[in-house]
This record gives structure tokens, sequence and C-alpha cells, in this order.
């Protein structure tokens, strides 16, 4: 079985800078609506199923150009949400994404997963609704030739695709997700093993 974790385009509230990780506003932009289509046309020459996506509007708008270009199946879950920040949500305060910084060296440099901002989700909040999810895929397709499309963020996937993927680490995931960016995993007895990082293919 192959996922493929795919970012959402990009959206107004990338533009704006603002913290949106709840709700449903901020669409994508007409950039952001021309990456979605040019990233189902690089796509095209495979099959999808079904698509899950976060149900953060920027990345539904996404999963939607996707699942009308394959004819899949759509299913929303709170597994792929970008993850909370608390207090700041809907904030462009600088501040805030001081202390989002802060928050994201504290997990990934100090070793302090239970860091978060105030009333957010710290990095064991994310990974107690993510790798089950992705546990569940994994263990009711890993003997199948199944492909799965999954719509996120770049923030959750920072966080967790070095918590599932067996060869790869936070000094690979900082290298950054960029708007439509696709990562391939496959499964293998071992593990989750991730076969392309943001459309650049791995050894192994």
């Amino acid at each position: 079985m192959l996922l493929y974790f795919v970012r959402h385009g990009e959206s107004t509230a990338n533009l704006v800078h603002e913290f949106a990780n709840s709700g449903f506003k901020h669409p994508l932009t007409e950039k952001g609506v021309a990456q979605a289509q040019t990233l189902a046309r690089q796509l095209s020459g495979l099959q999808f199923t079904i698509i899950y996506s976060s149900p953060v509007m920027r990345a539904v708008q996404t999963a939607v150009i996707l699942a009308e270009r394959f004819q899949a199946r759509l299913e929303i879950t709170e597994a792929l949400r970008e993850w909370s920040v608390g207090i700041y949500e809907g904030t462009t305060d600088p501040a805030g994404w001081e202390l989002h910084r802060q928050v994201q060296e504290d997990w990934y440099i100090h070793h302090k997963p239970e860091s978060k901002m105030p009333g957010g989700e710290s990095w064991l909040d994310i990974r107690a609704r993510f790798v089950p999810f992705i546990e569940g895929l994994v263990r009711d397709g890993q003997h199948s030739e199944q492909k799965l499309l999954l719509v996120a963020h770049g923030g959750l996937y920072l966080a967790m695709l070095p918590a599932i993927l067996t060869n790869v680490d936070f000094s690979m995931a900082s290298q950054g997700f960029p708007y439509t960016a696709c990562t391939i995993a496959e499964t293998r007895p071992s593990g989750l093993y991730c076969l392309s990082w943001c459309d650049k293919p791995l050894n192994g």
C-alpha cells in the first residue's frame, strides 16, 4: 500500500500570516487553486478510490479538486487537522508566531513533547489523534495495492511524519513542505518507509 501525503494549496490565511487552524474560512487563492489543479494533472496516471482531508477549508478545497479529478470518495477527518494554537487562533500577532516557534523548538530540539501554546495542542496531543488514524489505514490496507491520498498541513507533517516514517527525521522534515508538495510512503515489514519527500526520490 502507498500513502500520498499532500499539503494544501496557498490560501488567504497564508498571505496574511493568520493562524487559521479551526473554523472554516480562508479559501484557496487563485494561485492555490492552480497549484491543486497542477497536482491533479501530475498524479493523473494514478488511481485513488478515497481521499482523506483535514476539515480546514484550504485543505478541503484542495481535496475536492483532487477528488473530482480522480472520481474518488472524499472523507474529512479531524486526525489531519493542523495543530491547535489555542488562544492565538484567528490572530496575526507576532508574539503568537514567536511562541509558535518556541513550542516547535521545545518539541524538536529540547525534547519537551508536552509543550504547547495556551489552550493549544502539545506534540503528544497531536500524536494521539494522528498516529492511530494512520495505523488504522495501514492495518486495513497493508497487504493490498491500494493508494491513499491524504491532504493536510505543513505544521502537522513537520510534527508527525518523522514519528511514523522509519527513514525520515526532523532534520529532513524541517527543510519544508511546499504548497501541494507530495510525500510518498509505502508499507514494509519494518513500518512505513518514505520513497520520496516533497517530490524528491529517496535512496533505498
